[in-house]
């Protein structure tokens, strides 16, 4: 029997496949239901979100977990809502694969005004150029594989998202037959690698008080392990920044704490500002990771390696890969030091609410979640206090702590819950949000239940934006106040709790522990000028610059 040749449809999504996807996050459209009837029919589980933004936050999070993402929307009206999410996995090194269904290729002749169109057909396509790391339209069958395959290298490669275009006359239509896909394997110049290494190992040994500061491309290129190898063969303490959070197990005797200059732990700040060699690994030097820029890293005494740069001192290597960096750095001969005295975050003690009605305050939530986290738990924040509260929980493991630390774009977290329990349900997530970020996205809670999802969603409601009322305060940061514990009831599923005092969040949590067959949504009711030190710290800075 003739073999059927695979169509352009179908080599896409053997390729997503082949790259460990599992999961397409969406929503339907006329332009790409053909390519929703394929996927309804292959390997990957389509996963229908509320909105479009949902399903670019979602596939976003299930990408920093499991590796790749996907979102598949439709031409425009769909597209253009996920540029935002692009645009956050860009700046935050997150590979997320944005397919378009699109007008046909025949429909283009002679430019008529088809619905969804803006402009003209390719506007979608070049505003999603300046938004990825590398895109495609798929108008050609006979060069349609080999795009595929470079669009998706350029994902792994970079860590960045990427955009294939796939109008609908084309999904259907065969590829080249004679294409074989080609594994692509970029080394190391070998020269500069080793003038690297000599270089960054004759600083470290020659150094009486090293420090990795570990960031978010140690997470995306899965080194967590060569990290905490290389940490203990030497030991040498490793500091995260709120970005890389979660970088290594913060129980490791190693791990210092979260660095971000005058915004963090004094004593975290001071033992790495005083080192004599800072190694910084995978680490974006963003204006939230430096506290506002109030951190004093000097580059003359530092190690500097990323995806795009490799810099030890004031000298600069050309082509010398990351990955080969580091793990070169392990395999380097490193003079063990005796243990340093390090700062070390402590585990948190059980909570006990204070006796009688006495109010949730933001340092007290805090410190009531940091005891309720386990293992089995993952961190999901959302922007504002939600993040700046929480850089201080103790998590157990590596990657089990995401927030958009850099990006800062509100509505993250419920939508990222749904893609990272999806991209590993062995974790269940526990979800810190404001009342203004819910009120973009909190809906996707009907995504959860429609997948059988169980987050716990900590609602911090201080009726309004919070972050910004210390800057400049008016009626423009004042939202109208929901009933967030009320959703459940518009839903039909979940829990929902209203919180104002101590022993009602500690009644609250627990309670939400043993609901597992839905999600909990917990909403903690706090003063609007209530705020944590660390959020405290960052207004002021800010409102220096507003």
């Amino acid at each position: 029997m003739k073999k059927t040749a695979t169509t352009i449809g179908q080599y896409l999504i053997q390729r997503l496949h082949s790259h460990g996807v599992r999961h397409v996050f969406g929503i339907p459209g006329d332009y790409v239901l053909g390519f929703y009837d394929l996927l309804q029919h292959s390997k990957l589980r389509l996963v229908n979100t509320c909105d479009e933004q949902g399903a670019g936050f979602a596939a976003d999070a299930y990408a920093r977990v499991r590796g790749l993402g996907v979102v598949c929307i439709t031409y425009c009206v769909g597209g253009l809502k996920v540029a935002n999410t692009t645009a956050e996995a860009f700046a935050e090194k997150s590979p997320v694969v944005v397919i378009s269904g699109a007008p046909g290729m025949k429909e283009r002749e002679k430019n008529p005004l088809l619905h969804h169109k803006v402009r003209e057909f390719d506007t979608q396509a070049q505003v999603f150029k300046h938004l990825t790391v590398a895109s495609t339209v798929l108008s050609d069958p006979q060069t349609a594989f080999q795009e595929i395959d470079r669009v998706l290298h350029a994902a792994l490669r970079y860590k960045r998202p990427v955009y294939i275009e796939l109008p609908r006359d084309m999904v259907d239509l065969p590829g080249n037959p004679h294409y074989r896909p080609q594994e692509i394997h970029e080394a190391s110049q070998p020269q500069s690698l080793r003038a690297a290494l000599a270089e960054a190992a004759a600083m470290i040994n020659g150094a009486k008080k090293p420090v990795i500061i570990a960031d978010v491309e140690v997470h995306r290129f899965g080194l967590q392990e060569t990290l905490l190898k290389l940490a203990q063969k030497a030991n040498i303490p490793v500091a995260a920044t709120i970005l890389g959070k979660s970088v290594i197990g913060e129980q490791q005797p190693l791990y210092l704490g979260v660095y971000e200059g005058a915004m963090g732990r004094e004593e975290v700040r001071r033992y790495v500002e005083s080192s004599d060699c800072v190694i910084m690994l995978g680490a974006f030097m963003t204006d939230i990771n430096l506290g506002i820029f109030t951190a004093r890293l000097d580059p003359g005494r530092s190690i500097a390696a990323t995806s795009e740069k490799l810099s030890i001192r004031y000298h600069n290597y050309e082509e010398v890969r990351f990955k080969d960096f580091v793990r070169g750095l392990l395999a380097t001969k490193l003079r063990r030091r005796p243990a340093p005295r390090i700062p070390r975050l402590r585990p948190p003690a059980n909570f006990k609410p204070r006796p009688g009605a006495a109010r949730v305050t933001v340092k007290r939530l805090f410190e009531c979640l940091n005891s309720f986290l386990d293992e089995h738990a993952i961190v999901v924040a959302d922007v504002g206090d939600s993040l700046f509260g929480a850089a201080d929980l103790f998590i157990r493991k590596r990657t089990e702590f995401i927030s958009p630390a850099y990006y800062t774009s509100m509505g993250f977290a419920v939508p990222a819950a749904v893609g990272a329990q999806i991209a590993n349900p062995k974790l269940r997530p526990l979800v810190l949000v404001g009342d203004g970020a819910f009120q973009m996205t909190g809906m996707e809670l009907a995504t959860a239940a429609r997948y059988g999802l169980n987050p716990i969603v900590v609602v911090l409601n201080n009726r309004g934006y919070g972050t910004e009322r210390p800057m400049k305060d008016g009626p423009f940061n004042d939202l109208w106040p929901w009933q967030f514990h009320r959703v459940p009831e518009v839903l039909g599923a979940g829990r929902g709790f209203v919180i104002e005092t101590e022993s009602e969040l500690d009644e609250a949590l627990r309670a939400a522990e043993q609901h597992t067959s839905c999600f909990c949504l917990l909403e903690v009711r706090l003063d609007p000028h209530d705020r944590s030190p660390a959020l405290q710290r960052l207004a002021g800075r800010m409102a220096a610059n507003v």
